[in-house]
């Protein structure tokens, strides 16, 4: 336990050298996402090279713009910035959410098969949105009002799985993952009644359960945004509580971590960070499971460099997702739900053998 201790409240890595190499690791993932971005970007029906989008982009920087000749048509232009460029920002921000909220509820529960998805936050975020879609409000708002509902829906999930699973004041995986999933049924079930009794707002409620960003827009990534911006402050302003608790809720607070106040306000930016995706894109499964699991066998378990990787892996995979997701079926697209819980099951299954394993020896 001391060994432990030393080495999980020492420096990144424990060492400068170890500190320097983790800032350069996270520097490699942001090159890598501004690389998958352009990609994505240039990607599609109508073939916009990157060297070009790169210009496009460019062109739109005071100052630097202005030194920049115009060597493509309108058209290119509005593939790009129109089109693809709210899209792919979009994918990146909820991307990056979802890999968050992922990471909160692994080092919440310290246990890597936590995850929004799976513990019912997303499946009570949808049934709130199409709630609001069913009730309607009015146009203005409407974008907005879907955002509460889907926070209200995310956090009755939460509440009542964490209480269902709950047993003095511990959280055993086995009850965990069934309160979660008998709580997702439920959620599902309300949200196909709504979708049964909806009539001519089937169309809304639908894009919401199968998960896809062909609907993005500037408003949604403005919408998104801000709740990316500071649900990552405050989970990044509680890394050092996470990596205390991952030696025990016991030995954490006898280091001076108030684990309840932790506890509470990283389930609720968890929660606000999956509803807030969730509304925008609908429900996409599995990348808070899979990404935060990867860096952390990757990078280790701090949660100083772990969050922020985590971050950025989740914005580049779930890119690189709709990318195929829009690609594979020309002239129609697959919703990117399908894609990440292609992958995502497998992924989930494969956790649970291992565990399997290690419990029978």
């Amino acid at each position: 336990m001391v060994r432990q201790l030393s080495g999980i409240l020492r420096p990144v890595g424990g060492t400068e050298r170890r500190a320097f190499r983790w800032m350069l690791i996270l520097l490699a993932l942001l090159a890598l996402a501004v690389v998958v971005a352009v990609f994505a970007i240039s990607t599609g029906p109508s073939n916009v090279g990157p060297d070009k989008v790169v210009l496009i982009l460019l062109s739109k920087v005071p100052v630097l713009g202005d030194q920049i000749a115009k060597t493509w048509s309108p058209g290119d232009e509005s593939i790009v910035l129109v089109i693809r460029l709210p899209r792919v920002l979009l994918g990146l921000l909820v991307g990056a959410s979802l890999g968050l909220a992922g990471v909160t509820a692994q080092g919440i529960f310290k246990n890597p098969m936590a995850d929004p998805y799976i513990l019912g936050i997303s499946s009570g975020a949808a049934m709130g949105a199409s709630l609001v879609i069913l009730v309607g409000v009015s146009a203005g708002l409407l974008a907005y009002g879907i955002v509460g509902g889907a926070f209200a829906g995310a956090l009755l999930g939460a509440f009542i799985v964490f209480n269902i699973a709950r047993t003095h004041n511990k959280f055993p995986v086995e009850t965990l993952l069934l309160s979660g999933i008998a709580v997702s049924a439920f959620f599902s079930a309300v949200t196909y009644f709504l979708m049964y009794v909806s009539g001519h707002k089937l169309n809304q409620i639908v894009f919401w359960v199968m998960g896809a960003l062909w609907n993005a827009s500037w408003e949604d990534v403005l919408i998104l945004a801000p709740f990316l911006l500071v649900g990552a402050g405050v989970i990044y302003a509680f890394a050092r509580d996470l990596n205390l608790m991952l030696l025990g809720e016991e030995s954490a607070a006898h280091l001076g971590t108030d684990v309840a106040k932790v506890k509470t306000v990283l389930l609720v930016a968890s929660s606000l960070l999956a509803a807030a995706a969730v509304s925008v894109s609908g429900i996409i499964g599995f990348v808070g499971l899979i990404i935060p699991h990867m860096m952390r066998l990757i990078l280790g378990p701090d949660h100083r460099v772990l969050i922020p990787a985590s971050l950025l892996a989740g914005a580049m995979f779930l890119t690189l997702a709709d990318t195929f997701a829009r690609m594979v079926m020309q002239p129609t697209e697959m919703p990117v739900g399908i894609v990440t819980a292609v992958i995502g099951a497998p992924f989930f299954i494969y956790l649970l053998a291992r565990k399997k394993r290690k419990v029978t020896g």
